[in-house]
């Protein structure tokens, strides 16, 4: 996956397709013309099976099924009133075991890694349960809680008025 810096193209850390048409032409060695053929070919001949009603099965890196949905009544979110929402086959992605634990075993060992030419460590991100050295020294050191991170919560006191309960 390639990561964005901030005021890059694109709006979420994902890959586009344009992304990966790049990434498997330097890859490959192929050119971007070449490349776009192949991601296209494989993207048409899966939207053709699902479109069948067939699955489609990568092992290790998961399968595409379709799923039928029943008709349901929903609600206009505006009005408050039911909307009837016909029956639907829509696609659905199961991740394949390998790749689950490839991706979960990236995570546990290098979380939101930043760049190395990167020195500002104010962008320290804290994942629940997991607290680094460095944060638990500002946890300590803090007792009004004003240098926690944006997004954090401080944490409750018995002199904090909303902890009492009723």
């Amino acid at each position: 996956m390639v990561t964005k810096k901030h005021g890059e193209r694109g709006t979420s850390e994902g890959m586009t397709k344009s992304e990966l048409i790049e990434a498997i032409a330097a890859r490959g060695g192929l050119t971007r013309a070449r490349a776009e053929a192949i991601v296209n070919c494989v993207f048409d001949s899966m939207t053709d099976a699902m479109r069948k009603g067939e699955g489609v099965e990568i092992r290790g890196f998961g399968s595409f099924t379709v799923r039928p949905y029943k008709p349901y009544a929903g609600r206009n979110p505006r009005t408050g009133r039911p909307v009837p929402v016909m029956a639907k086959h829509l696609p659905f992605f199961k991740v394949g075991k390998e790749l689950r634990e490839l991706v979960d075993k990236s995570r546990s060992l290098a979380p939101f890694l930043d760049d190395e030419d990167d020195d500002s460590s104010s962008d320290e991100i804290s994942r629940p349960g997991i607290e680094s050295s460095e944060a638990s020294a500002k946890h300590q050191s803090s007792a009004s809680g004003a240098d926690l991170n944006p997004g954090s919560v401080a944490p409750q006191t018995e002199s904090n008025p909303s902890s009492s309960g009723d």
